[in-house]
């Protein structure tokens, strides 16, 4: 057993996608959705927004965007993005569709269930918040490898084309194998410049007889991070999780938070977006 334990503990994990990659790009299948509509009802919407049917008018609009995407279509996604198509974490067009192929290459099969949290016309564009709730299978599912992420996002349309999009909050969770610890995470949605918190991810099963591994992590949200797995090193854990203090970087932006878990023949990471503001 401590032989089987060593090789675990020296295991490196590469992670098939850059940790925060999932919720950005689930998130992009939906407002390219919304623009694949709105391109042909651009002023019906207007007119919605300040109407008294508006909930209506923008569920209806909703449902398809639900539908569009889930297919998947890279070229049909990009033409709705404006050349000079801006995102708050820094992504550009280019690296939109570098991101895209990569991505939906690996989850073809995506199920989107979107919620309308406001909207509003703002000179000539139209500004909608959303909730989108995503669940994913890979092809050839052999090691049980699911998706689950609620993603709260901001979109800016301008003359039919995604101009600039921001997230808000996201959480994404990856599970393998038969049986895949239940984590609950506990950490704050945002801190000030320099702060420490606690970041907890604790496995809600009795441990019994197995042993836990696993390591969190803290990134900045940078482009170069969409594109490169990140290399996960997991520890030998004696407790039932992981609870680590964290402290926030000096200046203001976005970190992903993971935590990583393996417990017998399952896996499971979890990461969230921690929004770091002056004080």
């Amino acid at each position: 057993m401590t032989n089987i334990i060593a090789a675990f503990v020296t295991r490196k994990l590469k992670l098939s996608t850059s940790i925060g990659l999932i919720s950005f790009l689930l998130t992009l299948g939906l407002t390219a959705g919304w623009q694949r509509t709105q391109a042909s009802t651009s002023q019906q919407l207007v007119q919605a927004t300040t109407a008294q049917n508006e909930p209506t008018e923008l569920k209806n609009l909703l449902t398809q965007i639900d539908a569009a995407s889930s297919k998947g279509n890279v070229k049909g996604v990009l033409q709705f993005y404006d050349p000079n198509f801006t995102n708050g974490d820094g992504l550009n067009r280019q690296t939109l569709e570098q991101s895209l192929v990569s991505f939906w290459q690996r989850y073809p099969k995506l199920r989107y269930i979107t919620k309308l949290l406001s909207s509003k016309s703002e000179g000539n564009a139209i500004i909608a918040e959303t909730q989108t709730e995503i669940t994913g299978l890979p092809a050839g599912n052999s090691n049980n490898l699911a998706l689950n992420a609620t993603i709260k996002s901001r979109q800016r349309v301008v003359a039919g084309k995604i101009v600039r999009q921001d997230i808000l909050s996201e959480r994404t969770q990856i599970t393998s194998g038969n049986k895949p610890p239940q984590i609950d995470i506990k950490l704050p949605q945002q801190v000030k410049v320099g702060q420490k918190y606690n970041f907890d991810a604790i496995v809600q099963e009795p441990l019994g007889d197995d042993f836990l591994l696993g390591t969190a992590l803290e990134e900045p949200i940078q482009p170069a991070k969409f594109l490169n797995p990140t290399p996960v090193d997991l520890e030998l854990l004696t407790s039932g999780g992981l609870f680590k203090v964290g402290q926030a970087p000096s200046v203001p932006g976005s970190q992903w938070v993971s935590a990583v878990i393996l417990r017998g023949n399952g896996i499971t990471m979890v990461t969230q977006r921690l929004q770091v503001v002056n004080k």
